[in-house]
C-alpha cells in the first residue's frame, strides 16, 4: 500500500495511524475496479482476525456481511445484524455492544444493491434495538449515529463512489489495484501445489506480456491458473494467447468449462444475467431461474460448472462472481437476446438499457461494456456466431463504437480516469480502424499512468495518435477525477520498473511525430535511461524538447545522455534540473557539447550539486558551441571563482549566450561587481537571479497546433511576463501606504478609513464578519488577505482546514498546499479583487502563473482557477466568485526543494520552579498559527513573540534546535512539513530553571548547520502568571497592587467600540451609577453602535477607576463572550 506521500504501507496499517499522522480511522473505504482484490482482502481481514494475526489488539469482535445477501431483508435491528453473522458471538448483544470501539463492521460489495444510503439521512437510526429498513440501519453506520465510535471496514467499484460518497462521515479511502509483479508471482506458486507446475505456468505466462498485465487482477490470475492446471491434468501442451479479458473469459468459459453442452439453455442463462444487471439484481430465486428456461438439472451444471453458487440460508443463487453475471449479460445483449420487455434487442436498446443501470459516466467504466466491446470485435463475434449457430448483426458493432467515438468528441481525451475505462474498451474491440479515427485528432497528451494495465492500454492506444507532438507523463493526478477520493493506495504503484520504462520508451521508436517530452518528477534508473537513448537515437526520432527534472540522475546518466546529444540533430532543449548530477555529470555533458555537432539551444542544470570544479569545462564548451542560447545555473554553487570564469567567457564577443540562471547572492562585493558591469557591456545578455526557475515548465499553449515551432519558449514567454508587469488593478492602496497602526487594532483590517475591527461571528469556527464602509482596499495583516472592494460591502471570512476537503477530492498527488483556507461569503461583485496569502518564498519578480492554482471547492467537487497575477506573499483573483478557496502549487515544483516563508512560534508555561517552552516550526500559514494558539491557550501556555526565521526554509528537510544552557531538548531534530490546522504540528519541548541573564536558542540546517533562526529569551519576555486568563481577573478588571497599570476598557477601546453590539443594556446599568440622564440620552441619541460606544468614552476623561470597573461589569454581563476573547489576546 502506498498512502499520499508515497509511503508504503502495510494491510495492518489500514486504520492507522499513519507514517505522518496519529489518527486512527473509524471508516476505511476499499474501493478499485472490479476483479482487484477488494472482497478477498476484506475476507483476509476477518480470517487473519480469527486466526490471531491481525488487529487482536483493536477489535474485540470482528463482523463480515456480504451486502448482495443484506439486501434481500427489508427490515432488522443491529441485533438482527449481528445475528447474520454465523461466526457471530454467542455473548448476549449488550455486553458486545457495550464497547462499540472494540468492534469492526466487514460490509462487502456495498455498492451491489440500489440502495439510495444518502436518502435515508433523516430517518437514521438511533438504537441497536430499533428496526429498520436495512438501508437505513446500514446508513445510520455509515454516518456514526449509530455506534459512532465503531469501525467499518468498506468494499466498493471504484464507479459507484460519485453515488456512495456521500453517505460516509469522514472516511479514508484505500484503492486497491491489484497484484504487483511479485504478488504475481507468489499467486502462482500457491495456487500450484507442484514447484515444477507452477515454475511452468509462471514463465508462460511472463512470456505473453498482455497476459501478465492482465493478471493484475487476481479474478484474472486465478482465471488463467485453473485454465493452465486442467491443461496439465489432461497432459496438453500449455498454450494460453488470449490478449484481452473478454478473449480469456471465452476460453474459459467455452474450452476450459463444457458450457457448449448447455446448448439452447446457453441464450436463457445468458438473458437471466442481462436481466438481472438491468434491474441492478445478484440473488435468483429458483422462480427467476425457471422464469429463464432453467430447469433443475441445468441449474445442477452449472452449480457443478462453479458459475453459480448456491446461498441455502436464502434458498437463491449468484453468480460466483459478478463479472461472470456481466459477461453472460454482455453476451446476451450482443446475440440479440429479449431484454426486459422488448422483442428484439436492437441497437437503441443497447444505450437505453446500460444507461439506465450505470448512467452516463459510468457507462464506459463498468465491466459489462467492456466485455460488450470485446465480444462486438470482427474476430469474437465470428467465435460466438460457431457457439450459438446462429448469425450476429453487424448493425450493434457498429453503433456501439459509434457511441463511444462520440463521448471522446465530447470528452475530447486528455487520459482521465474516466477516459482509461474508455480505452479499455477499445483495447477489448482490438480494432485498428475505431483507434485510428479516435486517436488521430490528438496533438498533446498529459497523461498520469499508475499501473501495468494502464500503461498497456497506453501503449497500444499510443501507436495510433499519428499528430502526437506533445507528451507529458504522471504531471498531473488533478487529470484523475476531481471527485475520486483517493488519500492511500493498496496497489503495485511506486517507482516503474526497468521493464515497464523499455516498453513506454518503445512508443517513441514508432512515433516520429512526438516533439515534446516531459518525464519531470519520474524517477529512472540507469536502465531506464540507458532505454531512452537507444529510443531517442533511432533515425526518425524528432524530439525537440526534453524534460527530465527531478528524475533522480546520476553522472552516471549523465555518461549515457551525452552521446545523444552528440548524435541527435533534433533535440534544442534540455531540461536537467533537481538532479544531483555532480561536476563530473556535468563535464561529461560540457564535453560532448563542446565537440560535437549538437543543435541543443537550451539547457537547464537548477540545483545540479555544481561547483567551480566543472567551471573549466563549461567556459571551453561555451567558447566553442554557438547554437546554446540560454543555461540556467542556479541553485549551484559556483562561488567567487565559477563566476569569474563565466564572466570572463560572456564577454568575448563570440559567446553566443542570451540567458543566463546564475545565483548572485552568495558571491563577493567584487564578483556582483563584475556582472554588473558585464550588463552594461553585453545589455542583450539576460541575468536571471536566485528564485524559482523560470522555465522548469512551459505555459500551456491554447492548442498545440496553433503554436510557432520556430519560436523559443524564452521568446513565448516575454510577451506574457510583459503583460504581468503592467497589470495594475483599478486604482488599490498600495499597502505601504495604509494608516499607521495604533496600539491594540492587531486584529483590523487598514484601508481609507483606518482601521475595521471584524467582529467574532463564531469563535469555535474562526468565523469572523467586517464590514467595509466605502470603496478601497482593505489589508488583514495579521491574514495576509486583502480585499479591493467597490463599495460599502460586508463580508464573512471562516478559516478551514484542507484536510476538510482533500479527502474527498484528491489533488494531493499533484499539488501542494500553498496557503491558507478561507471560506469566503461577499455579495455578488462587490469585491474587486481578492489577495489570497502563499507561503512560497518568491525571489523573483516575474513567476510561471501556471504553476500557481486557486483551489475552489464547491459542490463536493474542486475546482482550480487560474490568478491574474503572482506576487511575493499573495495570489491575485480579479473579479473573484468566493467559495473555501486557497493557494495550491503544482507538485513537480513543490518536490524540488522549493523555499518557503515559515515562522517560529515559542510558547511557555510558569512552574513553581521552572519553565516549559514549547517550539514549533511551521509554514507562514494565519490558520495554522491560529489552531495552535488555541490550543496551547487550554493549557495555559502564553505566546513569546520573536522574530521569523533569517532565510526561506524548504518542507521536507530536517532542522536542529539548540540553547546556550544545558538543557534536554526533545526532539532536538525538527521537521519542517504542511500539517492541516486541527490536527497534531510537531514541537520541540524542553525545561529551563531560573533564566538568569537569559538563553539564546538557535534552529540551524542539519546538512550544513547554516544557522537559520536565533533568539534570546530573557525573563522579561515571560509573562507573569497574574496576568493569564483566569476566573477572577475576568471578575475583577483593577487588580489593588497594580493601581498603575491602564484599566481594562481603555487597553481594548478599539475593539470595544467596533465589537459591541448591544449599547442600551449597557446604558441601562450604568444609569444613575457612572451616567446623567442628560449623558444617558446623548449617548442613546447617536444612530449607530460603534458611534454610541465613541459618544460613551467621550464621557470617561473624567472617570476613576470605579466608575471604569462599574463600565468593565456591565460589558462582562451583556458581552461576555466578547471579555474573555479580549483578556486571551
Amino acid at each position: 500500500m502506498v498512502d499520499e506521500l508515497g509511503y508504503m504501507i502495510k494491510v495492518r496499517d489500514l486504520f492507522g495511524p499513519g507514517l505522518c499522522t496519529q489518527e486512527k480511522y473509524l471508516t476505511v473505504i476499499l474501493h478499485g475496479v472490479a476483479g482487484s482484490g477488494k472482497s478477498t482482502l476484506a475476507r483476509h481481514v476477518r480470517r487473519a482476525w480469527e486466526e490471531g494475526s491481525l488487529f487482536r489488539d483493536r477489535f474485540q469482535h470482528v463482523f463480515y456481511f456480504n451486502c448482495r445477501e443484506l439486501a434481500q431483508s427489508k427490515t432488522m435491528s443491529l441485533a438482527d445484524l449481528i445475528t447474520k453473522d454465523l461466526a457471530a458471538p454467542t455473548a448476549p448483544i449488550r455486553k458486545i455492544l457495550s464497547h462499540p470501539e472494540k468492534l469492526l463492521f466487514i460490509l462487502d460489495n456495498l455498492d451491489e444493491p440500489k440502495w439510495d444510503l444518502k436518502e435515508q439521512s433523516s430517518d437514521l437510526c438511533l438504537h441497536w434495538s430499533q428496526q429498520q429498513q436495512v438501508c437505513t440501519l446500514l446508513g445510520s453506520l455509515l454516518k456514526k449515529t449509530l455506534l459512532p465510535k465503531a469501525s467499518l471496514l468498506i468494499t466498493a467499484r471504484i464507479t459507484a463512489l460519485q453515488r456512495l460518497k456521500h453517505s460516509f462521515k469522514q472516511p479514508h479511502w484505500v484503492e486497491v489495484l491489484g497484484f504487483s509483479e511479485i504478488a504475481r508471482k507468489e499467486y502462482f506458486y500457491q495456487y500450484f501445489t507442484e514447484e515444477k507446475q507452477a515454475i511452468r505456468a509462471f514463465s508462460l505466462v511472463k512470456s505473453n506480456c498482455e497476459l501478465f498485465t492482465m493478471c493484475l487482477m487476481p479474478l484474472v490470475s486465478w482465471l488463467v491458473c485453473t485454465c493452465l492446471k486442467q491443461q496439465m491434468e489432461q497432459e496438453q501442451p500449455l498454450s494460453l494467447t488470449s490478449k484481452t479479458t473478454t478473449a480469456l473469459f471465452l476460453h474459459y468459459f467455452f474450452h476450459v468449462l463444457p458450457a457448449k453442452s448447455l446448448g439452447t439453455k446457453l441464450r436463457g442463462f445468458c438473458s437471466l444475467a442481462a436481466e438481472g444487471t438491468c434491474q441492478g439484481k445478484t440473488l435468483f430465486s429458483l422462480k427467476d431461474l425457471r422464469k429463464h428456461g432453467l430447469d433443475g438439472a441445468t441449474t445442477s451444471t452449472l452449480l457443478n460448472m462453479g458459475i453459480l453458487q448456491k446461498h441455502p440460508t436464502l434458498l437463491s443463487f449468484s453468480f460466483i462472481h459478478l463479472c461472470f453475471q456481466e459477461f453472460f449479460a454482455a453476451m446476451s445483449y450482443a446475440l440479440g437476446n429479449r431484454v426486459v420487455k422488448s422483442d428484439c434487442f436492437n441497437n437503441i436498446r443497447i444505450a437505453r438499457d446500460l444507461t439506465d443501470v450505470y448512467g452516463n459516466s459510468d457507462l464506459f467504466g463498468e465491466p459489462i461494456t467492456c466485455f460488450l466491446f470485446g465480444l462486438l470485435s470482427e474476430q469474437k463475434m465470428k467465435e460466438m456466431e460457431s457457439i450459438f449457430k446462429c448469425s450476429i448483426s453487424w448493425k450493434r458493432h457498429c453503433y456501439l463504437l459509434h457511441l463511444a467515438e462520440r463521448e471522446v468528441k465530447l470528452k475530447h481525451l486528455n487520459l482521465e480516469p474516466y477516459c482509461w475505462h474508455l480505452l479499455h474498451c477499445f483495447y477489448e474491440n482490438q480494432s485498428k480502424r475505431v483507434l485510428k479515427d479516435v486517436m488521430c485528432n490528438f496533438y498533446g497528451i498529459r497523461v498520469c499512468v499508475q499501473t501495468d494495465m494502464e500503461l498497456l492500454l497506453f501503449t497500444f492506444s499510443f501507436k495510433f495518435c499519428y499528430h502526437m507532438k506533445r507528451l507529458q507523463l504522471n504531471e498531473g493526478e488533478q487529470h484523475r477525477e476531481a471527485w475520486k477520493p483517493s488519500s492511500v493506495v493498496l496497489s503495485s504503484w511506486g517507482p516503474f520498473t526497468d521493464a515497464w520504462w523499455q516498453i513506454f520508451f518503445s512508443i517513441i521508436q514508432v512515433h516520429n511525430s512526438l516533439q515534446e517530452l516531459d518525464l519531470s518528477g519520474n524517477p529512472l534508473s540507469r536502465s531506464a535511461v540507458q532505454s531512452l537513448c537507444d529510443a531517442l537515437k533511432i533515425p526518425l526520432c524528432q524530439l525537440k524538447t526534453l524534460r527530465l527534472a527531478g528524475c533522480s540522475l546520476t553522472p552516471q546518466s549523465c555518461k549515457d545522455l551525452a552521446p545523444v546529444l552528440r548524435t541527435s540533430w533534433s533535440l534544442k532543449e534540455l531540461d536537467l534540473s533537481f538532479n544531483l548530477l555532480l561536476d563530473t555529470g556535468a563535464k561529461c555533458l560540457f564535453q560532448m557539447l563542446e565537440h560535437s555537432f549538437s543543435k541543443l539551444q537550451q539547457l537547464l542544470l537548477v540545483s545540479c550539486g555544481l561547483t567551480s570544479g566543472c567551471c573549466e569545462n563549461l567556459v571551453s564548451m561555451l567558447s566553442n558551441n554557438f547554437l546554446l542560447s540560454e543555461l540556467d545555473l542556479r541553485q549551484n554553487d559556483l562561488g567567487d571563482l565559477g563566476v569569474r570564469l563565466l564572466c570572463d567567457e560572456l564577454r568575448k564577443p563570440n559567446c553566443q549566450l542570451r540567458h543566463l540562471g546564475l545565483d548572485q547572492t552568495q558571491l563577493s562585493e567584487e564578483v556582483t561587481e563584475m556582472l554588473r558591469l558585464l550588463k552594461q557591456e553585453k545589455p542583450q545578455l539576460l541575468l536571471i537571479n536566485t528564485g524559482i526557475p523560470s522555465h522548469t515548465i512551459t505555459k500551456e499553449d491554447p492548442g498545440e497546433d496553433q503554436m510557432n515551432e520556430d519560436t523559443s519558449p524564452v521568446e513565448q514567454q516575454e510577451p506574457e511576463l510583459a503583460q504581468v508587469e503592467s497589470f495594475c488593478l483599478s486604482s488599490p492602496e498600495p499597502l505601504g501606504d495604509l494608516p499607521v497602526e495604533p496600539l491594540g487594532t492587531e486584529d483590523a483590517f487598514w484601508g481609507p478609513t483606518g482601521a475595521v475591527i471584524p467582529e467574532v461571528v463564531d469563535k469555535d469556527k474562526s468565523l469572523y464578519r467586517v464590514h467595509f464602509p466605502k470603496a478601497g482596499s482593505y489589508h488583514w495583516r495579521n491574514t495576509g488577505l486583502h480585499f479591493v472592494v467597490r463599495g460599502s460591502v460586508t463580508i464573512e471570512v471562516e478559516f478551514c482546514a484542507w484536510d476538510q476537503f482533500l479527502d474527498w477530492t484528491a489533488p494531493q498527488h499533484s499539488w501542494m498546499v500553498a496557503g491558507p483556507l478561507f471560506d469566503i461569503k461577499a455579495e455578488p461583485e462587490a469585491v474587486a479583487a481578492v489577495y489570497l496569502p502563499h507561503f512560497i518564498a518568491l525571489k523573483e519578480k516575474h513567476v510561471d502563473i501556471s504553476w500557481f492554482s486557486v483551489a475552489h471547492f464547491k459542490e463536493e467537487e474542486m475546482l482550480l482557477e487560474k490568478p491574474a497575477r503572482v506576487e511575493p506573499h499573495c495570489i491575485v483573483l480579479e473579479n473573484p466568485s468566493f467559495s473555501p478557496m486557497g493557494v495550491l502549487l503544482k507538485k513537480i515544483h513543490a518536490a524540488l526543494h522549493i523555499p518557503v516563508i515559515s515562522n517560529v512560534l515559542l510558547y511557555h508555561r510558569l512552574h513553581p520552579e521552572e519553565v516549559n517552552f514549547h517550539l514549533y516550526l511551521i509554514p507562514s500559514d494565519c490558520t495554522i498559527e491560529k489552531a495552535i494558539d488555541n490550543e496551547k491557550k487550554k493549557f495555559q501556555f502564553v505566546r513569546v513573540h520573536k522574530p521569523p526565521p533569517l532565510a526561506p526554509l524548504h518542507i521536507g528537510s530536517r532542522y536542529i534546535v539548540s540553547g546556550s544552557q544545558k538543557m534536554e531538548i526533545i526532539p532536538e531534530e525538527l521537521e519542517l512539513c504542511y500539517r492541516s490546522p486541527g490536527k497534531p504540528q510537531l514541537f520541540s519541548e524542553f525545561y529551563i530553571g531560573p533564566l538568569g541573564s537569559g538563553i539564546r536558542l538557535q534552529i540551524r540546517s542539519k546538512n550544513d548547520e547554516t544557522l537559520l533562526w536565533e533568539a534570546l529569551v530573557k525573563s522579561g519576555d515571560l509573562r507573569p502568571a497574574a496576568t493569564l486568563v483566569s476566573g477572577s481577573l475576568i471578575a475583577s478588571p483593577s487588580p489593588t497592587d497594580t493601581p498603575t497599570l491602564l484599566h481594562f476598557v481603555d487597553q481594548h477601546r478599539v475593539q470595544l467600540v467596533a465589537r459591541v453590539t448591544s449599547v442600551d443594556p449597557v446604558l441601562d446599568m450604568l444609569h444613575g451609577h457612572v451616567l446623567s440622564e442628560e449623558q444617558y440620552e446623548r449617548v442613546r441619541a447617536e444612530l449607530t453602535n460603534p458611534d454610541k460606544m465613541r459618544k460613551l468614552f467621550s464621557f470617561s476623561k473624567s472617570w476613576d477607576r470605579a466608575c471604569k470597573d462599574q463600565l468593565y461589569q456591565a460589558l462582562k454581563a451583556t458581552h461576555p463572550h466578547l471579555i474573555v476573547e479580549l483578556w486571551e489576546k
